[in-house]
C-alpha cells in the first residue's frame, strides 16, 4: 500500500491542529465520509448530490488580494481585484488558524494546478467538508500515488465554510471572505459552501504566475481534431463553450481553464465543471452521461428524496446548478490533458441584438480587440417595459479571474497567434433575423453553428468567398455548403434593414465605449481594429 501522507505535513507549514487528518483520500472513501457526515446523498444512478446553501455561485464582491510590495505594481486593481491591507490579512490568518485548530476533522488533498509538468504548481487544499475534498480532487490534476510522499506545497488553500469573518477586524465586506496572499502563498476561503471558490482561486493563481514565464493562461475550452490540430474556444456563460468543445469527432483537452506554452495547450485541471440546469441527453449526451456515474458531484440539482431521481429542469435550488466529474468520464478525452499548440482560435458570443454574423474571420489585431472586449449579450429581464437585450463585456472572457492588467494577456495572445499563424474566428451562437426580444426571432440553429465551426476547423472555410462586414471590418463568408445563405448576412435576414442598421450602430457604440479603457495600452493596429458604423467608416 502506498503511503499517501507526505513527509512534510501541516506542522512544516506552521499549521497546528488537533483535528484528525485524512490525507489524500480517494473518491470512494470521500463519498462515504460525506454521506456519514450528512453532507450529501447518493442519487439513484450513483452521483453524490449536495446543497451549497445560501451561496450557489461565487461571492465576487467578497474576494480580496493582499496589497503589498509583491502585488502593488503587478495587479490590475479595480472592480475585479480589490485590495486587502497586510495587517488585515494577518488578523484574518490568525483567526483562521485558530478556527482550524479547533476542528475535529480535516481533509487534505495534495494536487497539481496544471497538466504540463514544467508549468504547474503544487497546491495543498485543506477542507472542513469531505465533499469539498472530493470536489477539488476531481477538478485539479491528481499526482500519481508514488508522488505523494515527497509532495511539497507551493501554495495552500484553507476552506472553512463555518468561519465567519469580521469586516472591522479583517478589512472585508461581510462574514464571507476569499483572501489571496501571493507573498505568503496562502488563500483563505470562509463563510461559503460554494466549492467553485477553490477551483477559481487556483485559476487566478495560475493567471498571475504563468505570464511571467511567457505562458498564456486562458478561460477557454480546448479540443484536438483527427488531423492533430488543436482549437481553443473562448466564451462567457451561455455561449456554448462546453457544448461545442465536447464534440464526439474531436478529442477533448478540457472544458474551462488552459495554458498555451511554446509547445502545448494544456489543461489546468483534471476534471470538468459543467452547468446542469436543463441538461438533456439529446443536446449534450456526453455530459448527461456523467450524471449517472459514481464519482460525479452534483451541486444544487433537485432530487426526489424517495426515488433519488434527478430533475435537471427544476431551478428552485439554483439556476447555476453544477456537476463536477473527472475528465476521463468524457469518452474522447485526452489522457494527457494536453494537445499541440492551436491551429484555430474561436471566440464565442451569443449576440441577442441579432447584429453579428454566425461566423467571421479575424485578423490578429481584431482577435486581440475582441479578446479584450469579451462580448456577449443576453435577453433582458422580464420587467414590464424592458424591450432590448443587455450587453455584457467581460475582459479576456474572464475578468474576475485575471489578476494582471488585461493588456498583459492580450499582448501574449497576439504574440502567440502571430507566432503560430493561428486562424481566428468569431462565432455567434445568438439570435438571427432580429433582436432576441422581437416576436418570432429564434437562436442560431445549432446545426448551422456546428457546420460552420467544422468548416473553420478543418480548413475548408478558408477556401470560400468572403465579404468585409461594413460595421466590424472582419471577413464574413458569402456562401458555405450546407448552410442557408440568408443566415450568413444578418442585415439580409432582418425584415427591416433600417432597423438592423440602427441596432448595429448601437452595438458598435457599446463596443467603442467599453474599449476606451484599453486604448492607451494597445498599439495602433489594435485601435484600428475597432468597429465603426458604415456611415463613419
Amino acid at each position: 500500500m502506498v503511503d499517501r501522507v507526505p513527509a512534510k505535513g501541516l506542522e512544516a507549514q506552521g499549521i497546528s491542529t488537533a483535528a484528525k487528518l485524512y490525507w489524500n483520500l480517494e473518491t470512494p472513501a470521500l463519498v462515504e465520509h460525506a454521506i456519514t457526515r450528512g453532507e450529501g446523498m447518493l442519487a439513484a444512478d450513483g452521483p453524490l448530490v449536495v446543497n451549497t446553501g445560501r451561496y450557489t455561485g461565487r461571492s465576487v464582491q467578497d474576494k480580496f488580494i493582499v496589497r503589498d510590495a509583491e502585488t502593488e505594481s503587478t495587479i490590475w486593481w479595480g472592480k475585479s481585484n480589490k485590495g486587502m491591507a497586510p495587517e488585515h490579512f494577518a488578523a484574518l490568518k490568525e483567526d483562521f488558524l485558530a478556527a482550524l485548530g479547533k476542528q475535529q476533522t480535516l481533509f487534505v488533498q495534495d494536487l497539481y494546478g496544471g497538466s504540463q509538468p514544467s508549468h504547474r504548481v503544487n497546491v495543498r487544499v485543506i477542507t472542513e467538508f469531505a465533499w469539498h475534498s472530493l470536489f477539488i480532487r476531481t477538478l485539479l490534476v491528481r499526482p500519481l500515488p508514488a508522488e505523494l510522499a515527497g509532495f511539497g506545497a507551493d501554495y495552500t488553500i484553507i476552506d472553512l465554510p463555518s468561519f465567519r469573518a469580521d469586516p472591522a477586524r479583517h478589512g472585508c465586506r461581510t462574514e464571507t471572505v476569499i483572501a489571496v496572499n501571493f507573498t505568503e502563498k496562502l488563500i483563505l476561503i470562509g463563510g461559503t459552501q460554494y466549492a467553485g471558490e477553490m477551483k477559481k482561486s487556483v485559476f487566478g493563481l495560475l493567471n498571475y504566475l504563468l505570464p511571467a514565464d511567457g505562458v498564456m493562461p486562458m478561460h477557454c475550452s480546448a479540443n484536438i481534431g483527427r488531423e492533430g490540430g488543436s482549437a481553443v474556444f473562448f466564451g462567457l456563460s451561455g455561449t456554448g463553450k462546453t457544448t461545442l468543445s465536447a464534440d464526439a469527432s474531436r478529442t477533448l483537452i478540457g472544458d474551462d481553464e488552459h495554458g498555451w506554452s511554446d509547445d502545448a495547450v494544456f489543461n489546468f485541471e483534471g476534471g470538468c465543471y459543467a452547468k446542469m440546469i436543463r441538461l438533456s441527453a439529446e443536446a449534450e449526451p456526453e455530459i448527461f452521461a456523467t450524471t449517472k456515474r459514481f464519482g460525479t458531484v452534483l451541486e444544487n440539482v433537485v432530487m426526489d428524496p424517495d426515488t433519488r431521481r434527478l430533475d435537471f429542469d427544476d431551478a428552485s435550488l439554483a439556476e447555476n446548478s453544477r456537476g463536477a466529474y473527472p475528465i476521463d468520464f468524457i469518452p474522447n478525452a485526452s489522457a494527457a490533458n494536453m494537445g499541440p499548440v492551436p491551429r484555430n482560435l474561436v471566440m464565442l458570443t451569443a449576440d441577442a441584438f441579432g447584429v453579428l454574423p454566425p461566423i467571421a474571420k479575424l485578423t490578429p489585431e481584431q482577435a486581440m480587440y475582441h479578446f479584450l472586449s469579451g462580448y456577449t449579450a443576453k435577453v433582458a429581464g422580464t420587467e414590464i417595459g424592458v424591450t432590448e437585450p443587455e450587453a455584457t463585456f467581460s475582459t479576456c472572457f474572464g475578468a474576475p479571474f485575471m489578476p494582471r492588467h488585461p493588456s498583459v494577456y492580450g499582448n501574449l495572445l497576439k504574440e502567440r497567434i502571430a507566432k503560430g499563424g493561428v486562424d481566428c474566428w468569431l462565432v455567434n451562437t445568438g439570435w438571427s433575423g432580429g433582436m432576441a426580444t422581437m416576436p418570432g426571432i429564434k437562436r442560431m440553429p445549432i446545426k448551422a453553428t456546428r457546420a460552420l465551426l467544422n468548416a473553420a476547423l478543418d480548413g475548408s472555410l478558408n477556401q470560400v468567398e468572403f465579404r468585409t462586414d461594413p460595421n466590424f471590418g472582419f471577413q464574413v463568408p458569402v456562401a458555405v455548403p450546407g448552410v442557408e445563405p440568408s443566415i450568413l448576412d444578418p442585415r439580409e435576414s432582418w425584415a427591416d434593414s433600417a432597423a438592423y442598421d440602427e441596432t448595429a450602430a448601437k452595438l458598435v457604440d457599446l463596443f467603442v465605449d467599453n474599449f476606451a479603457q484599453f486604448a492607451e495600452h494597445v498599439d495602433e493596429g489594435v485601435r484600428q481594429a475597432a468597429p465603426r458604423t458604415a456611415a463613419h467608416a
